[in-house]
């Protein structure tokens, strides 16, 4: 667990709490990298993290613990929307992230496994398999320049998959982590680094002023020299900004007795997604079936989209073994029209780092890097 909360006096906190240099919105992996890297570069300056949940509310608590950057299907989507030259930079930044993370917490435990990345295709779905298959080839060369070997290889699937093909396309350089370990330990290092977290706290607006950033917390007023808003995909409840909440469903079953399925899989262009969790079998996604319905930000489950979820657990990934579901969970994710994340003034004193594009994971490290040191060299 993270080192208690420093007890204050009220006079300690009215002192304290009025010579903020930094206040940041959000406790998530882009809040707390941001917090960490401006520690590094100011170690005097005093830094707020405000966070409305006991533990942070969006997706960096709630996510599946991939490790990854892109599969082939959801690669070729990408080019078919966005230049080459836009999608080879954003799977480097993914990559750059998820290098950055393991630096950070290089001497923390948080369950990072090089197991590999799987997509996986439906028996009937032979159209998108083949396109994908034909397709290796040339991904491979045009990620070169950021791998220096080939990323993708054909490997025959896990025989217990018999509702799948029988090949499977491998990423060999993507993983999975342990979302909780994840999270403690960059609290920890905030916490080392002398970055004060209140929790419970609801910001409901923010405004420039001449001197600072006044942030209004539910009637009561709190100023700072400066401002990030890292709450991803609830940004806009406080900016106006290209992003957007998407609501992502999980489901893990009951622990599952000589379970085969190792590793980190992907199918529907990465809409799906299943890993083990020790001996369980965790399944999200689906949000593309009801696609205006999961474009929200209330934390719940839908009958359409469990139903899905389970469909997939029982039809294709394990369709003979006996287990039962055991606990059900939604996140919320910060998309938009664009998939590179925004990261900017917004106004003066006044910046964000938010659009993971469901990426948090592997790019929300980046993004807090970037941001710290735009707020610093903005300031001249």
């Amino acid at each position: 667990m993270p080192p208690p909360m420093p007890q204050l006096s009220f006079w300690d906190r009215q002192t304290w709490l009025s010579h903020i240099d930094y206040a940041i919105i959000g406790s998530g992996i882009v809040g707390l990298q941001t917090a960490i890297q401006l520690k590094k570069q100011r170690p005097k300056a005093k830094i707020l993290i405000l966070e409305r949940g006991t533990l942070p509310h969006g997706a960096s608590t709630k996510n599946a613990g991939f490790a990854c950057f892109g599969s082939v299907s959801e690669l070729l989507s990408d080019l078919s929307l966005h230049s080459e030259a836009e999608v080879l930079d954003l799977v480097e930044a993914r990559w750059e992230g998820l290098r950055l993370l393991r630096q950070e917490l290089r001497d923390k435990p948080f369950g990072y496994e090089a197991t590999g990345g799987f997509e996986v295709f439906r028996k009937g779905d032979t159209a998108i398999a083949h396109r994908c298959l034909d397709a290796i080839p040339d991904l491979n060369d045009k990620l070169s320049g950021i791998f220096r070997e080939p990323v993708f290889e054909i490997t025959n699937t896990i025989p217990s998959f018999s509702g799948f093909g029988a090949k499977t396309i491998v990423n060999r350089f993507e993983g999975q982590l342990n979302t909780g370990d994840m999270m403690q330990a960059l609290l920890h290092r905030a916490h080392a680094l002398g970055v004060m977290i209140l929790n419970g706290v609801e910001v409901t607006g923010v405004s420039s002023v001449s001197d600072g950033v006044i942030i209004d917390l539910e009637g009561l007023e709190l100023k700072c020299q400066h401002l990030a808003v890292c709450t991803n995909g609830f940004a806009s409840e406080l900016l106006e900004l290209d992003v957007k909440p998407a609501r992502n469903q999980v489901l893990i079953t009951t622990p599952i007795f000589g379970l085969k399925v190792q590793g980190s899989f992907h199918l529907d262009q990465g809409y799906f997604y299943f890993r083990n969790v020790g001996n369980r079998l965790l399944v999200g996604g689906g949000r593309h079936l009801d696609a205006l319905a999961e474009c929200t930000s209330e934390m719940k489950q839908t009958a359409k989209i469990q139903s899905h979820l389970e469909e997939l657990l029982h039809k294709y990934i394990l369709p003979h073994d006996s287990f039962e579901i055991e606990q059900r969970w939604s996140g919320i994710l910060g998309v938009g029209d664009q998939k590179k994340p925004i990261v900017k003034q917004v106004k003066p004193n006044i910046y964000c780092g938010v659009r993971m594009g469901g990426m948090g994971v592997a790019i929300g490290s980046l993004v807090g890097h970037q941001l710290s040191k735009l707020m610093t060299n903005s300031e001249g």
